[in-house]
């Protein structure tokens, strides 16, 4: 009898003990979900990219990662092992043809681990959980602001060798080149941009530096969050509002905290939605912080004839 119950304690204790470890388990796979902001440090540069990771189902973790370029792109599973996560996932636009492989732990309350690049390298990265920023429901505007006075490139610089120029009151990057940057910072805006491009051309509007609007030749597509009006990779307007190449188009562009509004030559195109994270090509991952607009230059010719944006204002 007593050998009875002794076989029955130590089945117990098991029991025990394995639900505590499916409770750890659990534990762990919890202290990863929720949205990070990256820098990578890779070769002497520290790139800005996103991670998101989710549950799916009772235990499953799935995600979106977003690297220095390019665009979100989901990764399957993450997996998780003794207080350690590691994901893979298939190249985009980076050389060669390997997966990058992460690998990644919880450190204090950032998380710090390795990629390994599809050329086989291997790189440091951390990360931080990204902020969630309060939406202003009684917001104030206060007064229109000319980013391009019509004249030269004050209040702008280029990110490299510049392309741009000014002729007959039009802000132009003729060819692929530098982007180009506001010296001033924004926290919440609307900003009114009317711009045109030649057939088969590529731009963008990043807010804030770090969230691309999509400009693009595409008109008569079906709406897509990579195509005009895009916020890139992330959200999709309702229908496609591009006119043909050639032609002044225009975006009025709101933003508080992290929703945006995007109103598309007359036609209200996205409305009041949450941005997840940052783009590619962002200046960096400091989603907390104001930053300035960037316009693309790298993709294709662009003209610009007014940039002007209004602040909330503040006391």
């Amino acid at each position: 009898m007593k050998s009875f119950f002794n076989a029955i304690l130590a089945f117990l204790v098991l029991l025990s003990n394995l639900c505590c470890a499916s409770v750890h388990a659990q534990d762990d796979k919890n202290t990863f979900i929720g949205r990070w902001d990256m820098v990578i440090m890779q070769e002497a540069k520290e790139l800005p990219s996103w991670l998101e990771i989710s549950k799916s189902g009772r235990s499953t973790l799935v995600g979106r990662f977003v690297y220095a370029f390019g665009s979100a792109r989901p990764i399957a599973e993450v997996k998780v092992k003794n207080g350690k996560f590691s994901f893979a996932i298939p190249v985009q636009w980076e050389p060669g043809t390997n997966d990058m492989v992460f690998e990644g732990k919880m450190i204090a309350e950032n998380l710090e681990g390795s990629m390994v690049y599809s050329d086989g390298k291997k790189y440091d990265w951390m990360a931080r959980r990204a902020p969630i920023l309060e939406y202003n429901e009684n917001i104030v505007w206060g007064t229109p602001i000319a980013l391009f006075n019509g004249e030269n490139l004050k209040g702008w610089r280029a990110m490299g060798e510049n392309q741009w120029l000014v002729k007959n009151g039009i802000l132009e990057s003729p060819k692929s080149g530098s982007n180009l940057v506001s010296d001033a910072t924004f926290d919440n805006f609307k900003l009114h941009v009317e711009f045109k491009y030649p057939k088969g051309s590529n731009s963008g509007i990043y807010l804030r530096g770090r969230h691309e609007v999509q400009i693009e030749d595409n008109h008569g597509l079906a709406p897509n969050n990579l195509l005009f009006g895009g916020i890139y990779g992330f959200l999709t307007p309702n229908q496609m509002a591009a006119k043909n190449p050639d032609e002044w188009q225009v975006y009025d562009i709101t933003l508080n905290g992290q929703r945006v509004t995007i109103v598309a030559n007359g036609k209200e195109i996205i409305t009041d939605q949450t941005i997840p994270g940052i783009t590619g090509g962002a200046l960096d991952s400091n989603e907390g912080e104001p930053g300035p607009i960037l316009i693309q230059g790298d993709h294709g010719p662009i003209a610009f004839r007014s940039i002007v944006i209004t602040p909330e204002f503040k006391q």
